[in-house]
C-alpha cells in the first residue's frame, strides 16, 4: 500500500484530460512571457481559472495569478506554485514535435509546471476538497533572473503568516529541493576622463579598470563552507576603436547556499571596489537582485515535507535517478523567512534556458500523478 493512495476518481482524472493538459502546454508555452512581462500569459491562466469554475482567482500587485481554495483569514494554508515566467525574450515561440519529444523555449521551465497546477485546481474545485488547510494555488511571476523573486516574495508577503508549507512544481521530472542558493547580482559602471585615443594619451581608459577590476575578482578565493560562485556575465562600454573609453560596465554576481558565504563574497567585492576608488577610479554599483538562502527554519518540519515528497515521488518512479539537490527557486524566499518549502519536478525536460529545451510529453503522465498525490496529500481525500 502507497503511503498516499491517490483516490480512484483523481486516477481516473487523469486519465480523461491527459489529451487536454497536453494541449494546454502548448498553448501556455506560445504565450511569450518574459520575466517582468508575464501578463498574457497570466491573464490566460486566471480566464482558464474562471472559465473551468475556479472563482475568486485574481491578479495581484506582482502578476501573479492567485486561486485561495477555501482559504479563510484564519485557516493555514499551504501554497502550491508554477513560475509563468521564461528566461527568453519576448519573441515567436515555436512548437517543434516528433512524437513525444517538444523542442520548445520554457516548454519544461515551467510552463509544464503551470499547467499542471491548473488542471489541479480545477480537480480539486470540481470535487470541493475538503481538509484541514487552505490551498493556495499561484501561477507566479519572476521567479527568473531579473524577476527576483517578485511573485513568491508576494505571496510570503500576503500569506506567509498562515503558510504552513510551500511547494512549487518547478524542474525537472524525479527531483526534490532540499536547500535553497542565494544569490546577489550587480551592475558595475567604472568612470574615467577617457579621451581621444592619440590626442589625449595618457588619460585613464575605463576598459582598462574594469578590466583590471574583473580579473582582482577572479583572483579571490570563495569560501568552501559550502559551494560558492561567482561570474562576470556580460560587458559593455566604449565608444570607438580611436577613443579612449570614459565608461565600461559589467554585471556581477555570486552564489551560495551558505548565508555567511554569501556575506563574505560580499565583504570581499567592495572590499576590492573600494580599493579601486582610492585609486580616484569612479565606480557606481547597482544592486540588480537579492535571491536569499535558506534562513532558520524547523529541522523537523522542513524534514517531515521532504518525506512527504520524496514518498510520493517514489510511489510513481522506481528508477535510481531520483535528485535531491539544492538550487535558486521560489522556494528562496520561504525558506529565508523560516517556511518549510521544496520544489517538486512534473515533467522530463533538459536544456533549460536554451532555445533547443526540450520536454517528453509521455512523462506528464507521471509528473501529474506526483503533483496530484502532493496537493491532495493536504486534503482528508488522501490524508
Amino acid at each position: 500500500m502507497y503511503p498516499y493512495p491517490l483516490p480512484a476518481d483523481a486516477d481516473a482524472y487523469i486519465a480523461a484530460h491527459m489529451d487536454e493538459l497536453r494541449a494546454l502546454l502548448k498553448t501556455l508555452t506560445l504565450i511569450p512571457s518574459p520575466s517582468n512581462q508575464e501578463y498574457e500569459r497570466a491573464l490566460f491562466c486566471k480566464q482558464w481559472l474562471e472559465n473551468n469554475g475556479c472563482s475568486g482567482a485574481y491578479l495581484d500587485e506582482a502578476n501573479n495569478v492567485v486561486y485561495p481554495y477555501q482559504c479563510s483569514a484564519d485557516r493555514p494554508l499551504v501554497a502550491f506554485l508554477a513560475h509563468t515566467d521564461t528566461v527568453f525574450p519576448d519573441q515567436k515561440i515555436t512548437w517543434n514535435q516528433e512524437g513525444d519529444l517538444v523542442h520548445a523555449m520554457g516548454v519544461g521551465d515551467d510552463t509544464a509546471g503551470v499547467a499542471v497546477l491548473l488542471m489541479i485546481a480545477r480537480y480539486v474545485t470540481q470535487q470541493n476538497l475538503t481538509g484541514p488547510y487552505g490551498l493556495l494555488f499561484v501561477a507566479n511571476a519572476g521567479e527568473e533572473g531579473l524577476g527576483n523573486l517578485k511573485g513568491s516574495r508576494q505571496i510570503v508577503k500576503d500569506f506567509g503568516d498562515r503558510m504552513v508549507n510551500f511547494i512549487t512544481f518547478d524542474g525537472g521530472m524525479t527531483h526534490c529541493l532540499v536547500g535553497s542558493v542565494g544569490s546577489q547580482r550587480y551592475a558595475v559602471t567604472v568612470r574615467t576622463e577617457g579621451g581621444h585615443s592619440y590626442g589625449d594619451f595618457g588619460n585613464r581608459n575605463a576598459i582598462r579598470y574594469a578590466a583590471s577590476i574583473i580579473d582582482t575578482l577572479y583572483a579571490m578565493k570563495a569560501p568552501d563552507a559550502a559551494k560558492t560562485t561567482y561570474n562576470v556575465g556580460e560587458i559593455s562600454g566604449g565608444i570607438s576603436v580611436n577613443t579612449i573609453a570614459n565608461e565600461c560596465r559589467f554585471l556581477y554576481e555570486f552564489r551560495s547556499a551558505e548565508r555567511a558565504c554569501l556575506e563574505t563574497m560580499e565583504t570581499m567585492f567592495l572590499q576590492v571596489l573600494d580599493a579601486y576608488r582610492s585609486m580616484g577610479i569612479q565606480i557606481d554599483v547597482e544592486v540588480l537582485a537579492i535571491r536569499p538562502c535558506r534562513g532558520d527554519v524547523d529541522e523537523a518540519e522542513q524534514q517531515k515535507l521532504l518525506d512527504r515528497c520524496m514518498a510520493i515521488i517514489r510511489q510513481y518512479h522506481q528508477g535510481d535517478d531520483i535528485k535531491m539537490d539544492v538550487s535558486s527557486t521560489d522556494a528562496n524566499i520561504p525558506l529565508a523567512e523560516g517556511i518549510p518549502a521544496t520544489s517538486v519536478g512534473v515533467i522530463r525536460c533538459g536544456n533549460a534556458h536554451r532555445p533547443e529545451e526540450w520536454a517528453d510529453l509521455a512523462s506528464l503522465d507521471e509528473g501529474m500523478h506526483v503533483a496530484m498525490t502532493v496537493v491532495l496529500s493536504y486534503t482528508d481525500a488522501i490524508g
